[in-house]
């Protein structure tokens, strides 16, 4: 679970202030899979990033109960200097899990061959993907956030691996996702939001949500 409670959160940019949330309260409920509909360039990461606790709000209160991943994106909570191994061991003993059993998991799941030993710098896009969601899938959590992350459809063989180890991870958990696209919310999310110009509405449906995305937009 995760609730705001009044939170407000903004920043510099140019010469004025660049407004993410004013006043935003909202409640992440267990079960309930929440997509947050944005356009790009309205604070998406910003906000996800505050729900894994990666950023703190100016004004008032977030709450977390349980365990919260980091966010899955195109960044993801990789370091580019490491290599998938180092990235594999360090975040499984920050978040306290077996760093050999977390480095193997993750070597089958993203098959990157030598490049599993390289600094993830020298990935592809594609790559990079597959290995942020593969650090995710390898460490329990009861609430999953991903920040426009999904891998790549072509991607056919690591999706077939990946796919159980969803499901599984998910039947038990969670899930947040914040996109500039209704396809994805649509198809993995039970409710949803829309974020523009600090304001979040969440929506009693889907078909709202869309509604109002498509109507702002």
């Amino acid at each position: 679970m995760i609730e705001f409670r009044e939170v407000s959160k903004s920043f510099w940019a140019g010469r004025g202030r660049k407004i993410v949330l004013d006043r935003a309260s909202f409640r992440i409920e267990e079960g309930v899979n929440l997509g947050i509909l944005a356009p790009n360039g309205t604070g998406k990461t910003t906000l996800i990033n505050m729900m894994a606790g990666l950023e703190q709000p100016d004004e008032g209160r977030i709450i977390r109960e349980g365990r919260v991943s980091f966010p899955l994106g195109h960044r993801g909570g990789v370091e580019g200097s490491l290599s998938a191994a180092e990235n594999a061991r360090f975040l499984a003993r920050l978040y306290g899990h077996d760093p050999d059993r977390v480095e193997a998991f993750l070597r089958w799941l993203t098959d990157l061959g030598d490049y599993f030993d390289m600094p993830v710098s020298t990935y592809s896009a594609g790559m990079r993907q597959r290995l942020t969601m593969g650090l995710m899938l390898a460490m329990p959590f009861d609430l999953y956030l991903i920040d426009e992350g999904l891998p790549s459809a072509a991607d056919v063989g690591f999706l077939r691996r990946v796919r159980p180890v969803l499901r599984e991870r998910l039947a038990a958990a969670t899930l947040v996702i914040v996109s500039h696209d209704a396809r994805i919310i649509e198809a993995l999310c039970h409710r949803a939001g829309v974020l523009r110009d600090g304001r979040l509405t969440i929506c009693p449906s889907l078909a709202e949500a869309r509604r109002l995305y498509d109507y702002v937009g």
